[in-house]
């Protein structure tokens, strides 16, 4: 970012600067990257709960008759079969089969749908939306100023979100949303989240972010919720296994080539976007399966980083894709793409060259870390 361009500030940019966060470019955004320890931070929310400023994501409004065609033609999932209050996790991909992101779509209504995209993405996202949407009687909306959203994860953060709302949060299933009102606050209350634990997130209008902060961090002080950056945010969804765009995800990649063929539907009606190179892409996958992304703990101390070679025998046979100390295992953890035949958990003979050094790791299926149901 050049100087003369300034960094976007959230609605609750203020409150993290009175808490003494560590702020950071983040996709133009000024964010807090963590508020003390991003070790305390992450223990939080995996025994207790975290609160989360995700302001900077995209929120893209689709409305009109067709909202549900024309989000079937741009994205690989099924929208259309999604029921109102539903959350769906999918992908937009280029004509090629190349992964432009991957987003939740909430359906807020039979012809209402709030698409939400990774920040770094959600100008590309919003652009390919409106280019596919032509033909289709259907409004492609930019709310990205519409939106502050706050999440609460944690187990402990459905009792803290229960003193502060009448919503039916018990009858609140995984990836689903409702509207209702948080501290007096109206909001769109989902329980989804990128934790790996149970938890909310919260979407109000942003000149009522910094009230429901402060209902939330008081309803919480009981329960030992504490305030979270974008760095224990990695960490926890990084134990999750879920994958991160610009690491897991790119152009690159087609949804099979990153494990994650499932969300592409091709039995819905009509044709969508990437439908023939996704066809493709499938058949390769089921004859030559692709690199497959796994887990690799350490044997040692010291911490991979993305780009890092994955060697076997003195070969290489992967790249890391993101890497991180584990507060939860306690040693390094890793995830990578790894040719298929050393992807079995156990394999043998697996390491990173870190700076020259062939360190030893262990090949574990993904997540590393499961919460207790």
């Amino acid at each position: 970012m050049s100087s003369s361009e300034q960094l976007r500030p959230t609605a609750l940019d203020a409150v993290h600067r009175a808490l003494g966060a560590t702020m950071t470019d983040f996709a133009g955004w000024d964010m807090p990257l963590r508020y003390g320890s991003e070790r305390d931070e992450h223990v939080a929310v995996r025994t207790r709960a975290g609160l989360f400023d995700l302001s900077h994501m995209g929120e893209i409004t689709v409305t009109g008759p067709e909202a549900a065609a024309l989000l079937n033609f741009a994205l690989v999932g099924n929208l259309a079969s999604a029921g109102v209050g539903r959350a769906r996790y999918t992908m937009i991909c280029r004509t090629d089969g190349g992964i432009l992101d991957d987003l939740i779509v909430y359906r807020l209504a039979e012809a209402e749908f709030l698409v939400v995209a990774n920040a770094s993405n959600a100008q590309t996202v919003l652009d390919a939306l409106r280019e596919r949407s032509a033909g289709f009687d259907a409004e492609v909306r930019d709310d990205r100023d519409a939106y502050a959203l706050i999440a609460v994860q944690g187990p402990e953060s459905p009792g803290i979100l229960k003193a502060l709302t009448d919503a039916d949060l018990d009858g609140l299933a995984y990836y689903t949303g409702l509207p209702g009102t948080v501290a007096g606050v109206p909001a769109l209350i989902a329980r989804t989240g990128y934790t790996g634990e149970d938890g909310f997130e919260l979407f109000v209008e942003p000149g009522h972010a910094v009230a429901l902060w402060q209902a939330l961090t008081e309803a919480g002080a009981g329960a030992g919720l504490v305030p979270c950056g974008l760095s224990c945010r990695d960490t926890l969804r990084l134990e999750a296994g879920m994958p991160l765009y610009g690491h897991e995800l790119s152009t690159a990649l087609t949804p099979f080539d990153a494990g994650l063929g499932r969300v592409v539907k091709f039995e819905k009606e009509g044709d969508f976007v990437g439908r023939a190179a996704l066809g493709e892409a499938a058949d390769r996958a089921a004859s030559t399966p692709p690199r497959v992304l796994v887990g690799l703990v350490a044997e040692g101390r010291r911490v991979p980083r993305a780009g890092y070679q994955v060697v076997s025998g003195g070969e290489v046979i992967g790249e890391v894709t993101s890497g991180t100390p584990s507060p939860t295992l306690g040693r390094p953890i890793a995830m990578a793409y790894v040719d298929a035949a050393h992807a079995a958990p156990g394999t043998p003979g697996v390491g990173v060259d870190i700076r020259g050094s062939h360190e030893p790791y262990e090949v574990v299926a993904l997540p590393f870390y499961r919460r207790q149901k």
